[in-house]
């Protein structure tokens, strides 16, 4: 789906030459780090557990 992403100067210029310096195109570099970013702001099921097993290891002893 197309969409148009108008971006400050100073972040336009860094990504321009990230680009240049790469090898590959500001669309290419764009997609990863919104990829990247949605990667890292969705909890992982095995993360959630983990950090409420953790914290809550006494009551789930209580339960057993």
């Amino acid at each position: 789906m197309a969409m148009t992403l108008r971006l400050p100067d100073d972040l336009d210029a860094r990504l321009t030459e990230r680009a240049r310096r790469e090898g590959r195109s500001k669309h290419d570099l764009a997609v990863e780090a919104v990829r990247e970013a949605l990667d890292r702001a969705e909890p992982r099921v095995e993360d959630v557990l983990a950090e409420l097993s953790a914290s809550d290891a006494e009551i789930l002893d209580y339960l057993k």
